[in-house]
């Protein structure tokens, strides 16, 4: 029986696939490799990998056509490799369900302690075994599940975590820095950009009108606090003394 964690990596040049294989063998890992859409969801079937490093830019069925195709199928989680400048690609990759991206080029040290974190985060389990109620919300932190008006909430692996933290701390403004951490990992203290996608997809899922949150509120520049109750918006200077340290 094999206990190494198995990754596909998925690139349309051959020479990328043969330093993904080399180097993460080196590291422990299994790999299997596709160097198109097709033949990526062919494999990803058979061989039901943990995680799959999926490059963007490639010919005919390009990363996100494969990334919308494995969603579709299974919640692996997935790691993109883009290009410098391809800021809308990246949040597109992410809105669609990518737990991580890394943009070329980039170190071999860096992948591989980017595939752990994302497969830490991948098994992490819940963090309370009680049910926080929220108007019409009821999040069960020891299930998993959320329901909105007594129907079954889909969330993503991402989503939940963050729910998670957030649901966890009701009324308290929780830093920004706090929150990629806690969710994502210290590596991921200053990416904003995870919190704005992942925020974004919360609301549109839990929010009533997600144009205008009260459940996950905004603090310019600070964090975000979940607030179950109907209330005002708490002032910037009231909510700093709530943050936490």
């Amino acid at each position: 029986m094999h206990t190494e964690q198995l990754v596909l990596a998925i690139d349309d040049e051959p020479g990328v696939l043969r330093l993904l294989r080399t180097q993460l063998s080196a590291e422990g890992f299994r790999v299997v490799t596709a160097s198109d859409g097709e033949e990526a969801l062919r494999v990803a079937e058979e061989q039901r990998p943990d995680i799959v490093v999926l490059d963007l830019m490639m010919p005919g069925m390009n990363g996100l056509d494969v990334m919308n195709a494995l969603r579709a199928r299974s919640d692996v989680p997935v790691l993109l490799l883009t290009a410098k400048g391809d800021d809308q690609d990246k949040a597109q990759g992410l809105e669609l369900g990518a737990d991580d991206y890394l943009t070329k080029p980039f170190s071999l040290d860096e992948l591989s302690a980017r595939i752990r974190a994302v497969l830490r985060r991948s098994v992490r389990g819940p963090e309370g075994d009680y049910i926080v109620r929220a108007r019409d919300q009821e999040i069960d932190l020891q299930r998993r599940l959320v329901r909105r008006n007594g129907q079954i909430v889909h969330l993503t692996r991402t989503e939940w975590q963050l729910l998670q933290v957030l649901a966890t701390s009701p009324g308290k403004v929780l830093l920004n820095a706090e929150l990629l951490i806690k969710v994502w990992g210290p590596e991921y203290r200053d990416d904003l950009q995870y919190l704005r996608v992942w925020v974004s997809r919360l609301r549109r899922k839990l929010e009533e009108d997600p144009a205008h949150p009260t459940l996950i509120r905004t603090f310019q520049g600070i964090g975000y606090m979940f607030d179950p109750n109907e209330t005002a918006a708490v002032p910037a200077e009231r909510a700093a003394i709530a943050i936490r340290e």
